[in-house]
């Protein structure tokens, strides 16, 4: 992998390599559209292909088109946010690189297990750029429960969703399971704006005619001002 800003080159992991812009990636690019934890680039024998991670609202593309997994080809252009490497020494062999890999089928899950799923990715599915996954206590403080429960229940889902031991393997789980659709993006909180109007609809600081209905008096009666020697002006 060649980033393209510096010419540095990184070389892929065996496995599984992290990118990203946090201080615990494999492969870190100093970049503010680029998540802590932003995507992974992993290795199976001859095929390389890219994850992106699903946390970041910046996404990751692969020649300008915006993934969410993809077998890699030599000389591909993987952009994290805007930040951009150029891939090299990928073996050639037959294989589209314009078909997504097939996503696997959802697993059958209990009403208490979609709660723990719902629970663990809702600090995901903010407006953050990255927001790590709940962690087990704040799961259980969440839906009320032991954290002993909760991690019970995160065991059997990350054998049910086949999530490898290793680091970062909530987030592995929180990425599978917004990957299937299983979990949706929560709606944008829309915080109205204070002091902005008055309740009966009139600019703020505008004076009131004596008689308004919401200046105490009755409907349709306006009060007549009055001169400084109290005469009814005319």
């Amino acid at each position: 992998m060649r980033i393209e800003d510096s010419g540095l080159v990184m070389p892929l992991r065996p496995d599984v390599t992290t990118v990203g812009r946090g201080r615990g990636v494999d492969i870190r690019l100093d970049d503010p559209s680029v998540s802590r934890l932003h995507a992974e680039i992993v290795r199976r024998g001859p095929y390389v292909y890219v994850v992106d991670m699903g946390l970041s609202r910046n996404g990751t593309r692969v020649n300008g088109r915006p993934i969410a997994r993809r077998v890699l080809e030599d000389g591909d252009v993987v952009s994290f946010g805007t930040a951009r490497v150029r891939m090299g020494g990928i073996p050639r062999e037959e294989v589209d690189p314009d078909v997504e890999l097939r996503r696997a089928v959802a697993p059958e899950l209990t009403r208490r297990e979609v709660d723990v799923l719902t629970s663990l990715c809702r600090p995901a599915l903010s407006d953050e750029a990255f927001v790590a996954p709940a962690t087990a206590r704040e799961i259980a403080a969440d839906l009320v429960v032991t954290e002993a429960a909760v991690k019970q229940h995160l065991l059997r889902l990350y054998q049910k969703f086949r999530i490898p031991e290793g680091a970062n393997r909530r987030t592995r789980l929180a990425n599978e399971v917004i990957a299937m659709g299983l979990v949706r993006p929560l709606p944008p909180v829309h915080v109205p704006q204070q002091n902005s109007r008055p309740v009966d609809g009139r600019p703020p600081g505008e004076i009131r005619r004596p008689g308004h209905p919401a200046a105490g008096g009755h409907p349709g009666h306006v009060t007549r001002p009055t001169t400084a020697a109290g005469r009814r002006a005319s």
